[in-house]
């Protein structure tokens, strides 16, 4: 019972941050769950990651939808890019050995926690983009702030597939790639990219999920067990993560998330050496 309750702790403080910054707190989740069960395979860790991102990223969508910050079509387009890179993903972790597991975890963290940190001030807010072959957006949300942006859709597709390879290999979600390419490449403003990274996630995570039911990694099993408790915080903690993204700048978001990722990777490939 301990455990349970501490897992559900875990999630809610994953899931609170995870929403604030439309990551879905896979990123903290699967170092934590890589300390305290260090004898648990890859496979098993991405699974109950994944399985907590859905959760996580279905509360977090409500909450988002209430506030009309959704870019619904661009979201499904995104998601349905995500689908083979999701499954290729699922599929393909269970051939990678623990050791190299967390060695290519820091680099994936580091690599992007790094690039948003020196990346410069303002660059997540721009312009639209103009010219031929664009796809306009106008958003506005429940407070009535009026979102202008527009992006090239192909772009989108692409950014979306590799997220969905390496979200579900690493059990991750996807949100540390896909909220700021979308921010950067694509010029979403950032409370829209974030909002729109939590729908995607729901679908892609729903995705890998599936997999792993299959091939029965997440069964009726202690596994199972974790990553419902993890997930029942995590649903609570969307809420509250969602609310508190309304008084946060946008790029106080971002660089929250690089610092959160360099620390993780650093500590992650501190325990491997």
């Amino acid at each position: 019972m301990v455990e349970v309750a501490l897992l559900v702790l875990l999630g809610f403080f994953v899931g609170g941050f995870g929403t604030l910054v439309g990551a879905g707190g896979g990123f903290i989740l699967v170092p934590i769950l890589l300390f305290i069960y260090p004898d648990t395979s890859p496979e098993a860790v991405t699974a109950m990651s994944l399985f907590a991102v859905m959760g996580n990223a279905a509360s977090g969508t409500i909450a988002y939808g209430l506030q009309r910050r959704i870019d619904v079509r661009s979201g499904l387009l995104f998601a349905l890019a995500t689908l083979p890179g999701a499954v290729a993903g699922a599929w393909f972790v269970r051939f990678i050995s623990r050791a190299t597991f967390d060695i290519l975890f820091a680099v994936v963290l580091g690599s992007v926690g790094a690039y948003l940190l020196v990346r410069r001030a303002g660059v997540a807010v721009r312009a639209p983009l103009r010219g031929r072959g664009l796809v306009r957006r106008r958003i506005t949300d429940r407070a009535g702030n009026r979102f202008v942006y527009s992006f090239k859709m192909w772009q989108g597709m692409a950014i979306s597939s590799v997220v969905g390879f390496v979200s579900s290999l690493f059990g991750i979600g996807g949100g540390i790639v896909h909220v700021p390419m979308m921010a950067i490449v694509l010029h979403f403003p950032v409370h829209i990219a974030t909002a729109t990274s939590q729908f995607v996630l729901v679908l892609m995570a729903a995705e890998a999920t599936s997999v792993h039911l299959a091939s029965g990694t997440l069964g009726w099993n202690e596994t199972l067990l974790r990553a419902g408790a993890i997930t029942a915080g995590a649903v609570v903690g969307a809420q509250v993560g969602a609310r508190l993204s309304s008084r946060v700048h946008g790029d106080h978001i971002v660089r929250a998330l690089g610092g959160a990722l360099v620390l993780v990777s650093l500590r992650l490939a501190l325990s491997q050496l």
